[in-house]
């Protein structure tokens, strides 16, 4: 019974799967799953899945009414199509909300974007130890017995000493017999992260673009989280200037006035030096704007803060335009232009919900 429970088990999460991969554009593209993202969970609403089974048909099969009874006596409703409405016969449409690991869900994006699998840098310089069962020993804590071994080893001397009956199969283990678990300490690798979100809170960005940054940035670190095992998150918002915040400011903030985009690469910049040593750190810079900046002086600026601190320091920056209708939309094509061949910079335009999905290939496809 319990096999046939795994198995049936075993199919259902096959299916789930199957489903949620299926749906997961629709997915990536709603902000629905973000508020429901627990600490290694998200609950996805998925159709009614039914495990299929054999049903045995009614037809020809007798039913209620066999045995004993008097002619005529009422049974129940029967197929009488008297009277007006009524309950109809077909299925109605079932909601079923599933619980998926996030690190699931991140392998299926993987597999739906073929993202490359990221190669970290500066695993040598952070360690961890880690205790790894290697063997069996003769001595050490009962906590650690062997049970199996200390068994083996006590029927085999029972054996052997004639002290073995069949019809009263005891096996007592003496302290010769105990049988205990070894380890071996080693020293494991550890690739580390630090995402670095920037985003332009001016008067431009509306609620609507930061629901798109809000939405990207959530599939964006569930990769992440994938493909290291520790992971910093710092965000920076700026308008004329910047400042470091924590995430709750970062997508609710909004200010007016103008935009000077270098303020948030000097402030990263800052961040790094003084923080996270960039031998030892993965670093991802990510940032949001609808390319609206203060002139031409402040992009030269922005070009010199990535080419001289920003770019040989770090792994990847992304930068994704929001669309807005108060924004020009310029400073990607400014990028473009004094940046073309720079391998560690990517540039996407995200015109509306529907292309979060396209620009979150643009950002993780280099495998960086």
């Amino acid at each position: 019974m319990i096999k046939r429970i795994d198995k049936d088990i075993s199919r259902f999460q096959k299916i789930v799967r199957g489903k949620v991969k299926k749906n997961l554009k629709k997915y990536i593209t709603r902000g629905e799953l973000i508020g429901k993202k627990g600490k290694d969970f998200v609950s996805i609403p998925i159709d009614q899945v039914n495990i299929p089974r054999f049903r045995f048909s009614s037809k020809k099969s007798g039913g209620v009414g066999q045995g004993e009874g008097s002619v005529g006596t009422p049974i129940g409703k029967g197929d009488s199509q008297d009277g007006a409405g009524g309950a109809g016969d077909a299925a109605g449409k079932h909601i079923l909300e599933v619980d998926v690991p996030l690190d699931e869900l991140a392998a299926m994006l993987g597999e739906e974007l073929e993202l490359p699998n990221i190669e970290p840098k500066g695993q040598k310089n952070i360690s961890s130890k880690k205790d790894k069962y290697t063997g069996i020993s003769d001595s050490g804590p009962e906590s650690l017995k062997h049970f199996k071994r200390t068994y083996k080893r006590a029927l085999k001397r029972q054996i052997m000493a004639q002290a073995y009956n069949q019809k009263n199969p005891i096996i007592i283990p003496i302290k010769e017999d105990k049988r205990y678990r070894t380890w071996r300490t080693t020293i494991q690798p550890e690739s580390i992260a630090l995402i670095i979100y920037m985003m332009d809170v001016s008067g431009s960005m509306g609620d609507e673009q930061k629901e798109i940054v809000r939405t990207q940035s959530f599939w964006v670190d569930t990769w992440l989280n994938h493909q290291y095992e520790n992971i910093e998150t710092r965000y920076v918002i700026h308008d004329a200037i910047a400042r470091e915040v924590d995430r709750d400011t970062f997508y609710h903030t909004r200010e007016s006035g103008g935009t000077i985009i270098s303020s948030a690469y000097k402030l990263t910049a800052k961040i790094i030096e003084e923080r996270y040593n960039p031998s030892e750190w993965n670093i991802y810079l990510f940032h949001f704007s609808d390319g609206d900046n203060w002139g031409e002086i402040d992009t030269d600026e922005c070009v010199n803060v990535l080419q001289e601190k920003l770019l040989p320091n770090i792994n990847l920056f992304c930068y994704g335009q929001v669309e807005s209708p108060y924004g020009s939309g310029q400073f990607i094509r400014d990028l473009e232009d004094h940046l073309t061949d720079e391998e560690k910079m990517v540039l996407s335009e995200i015109p509306d919900k529907e292309s979060i999905y396209k620009s979150i290939k643009e950002f993780l496809g280099k495998g960086k």
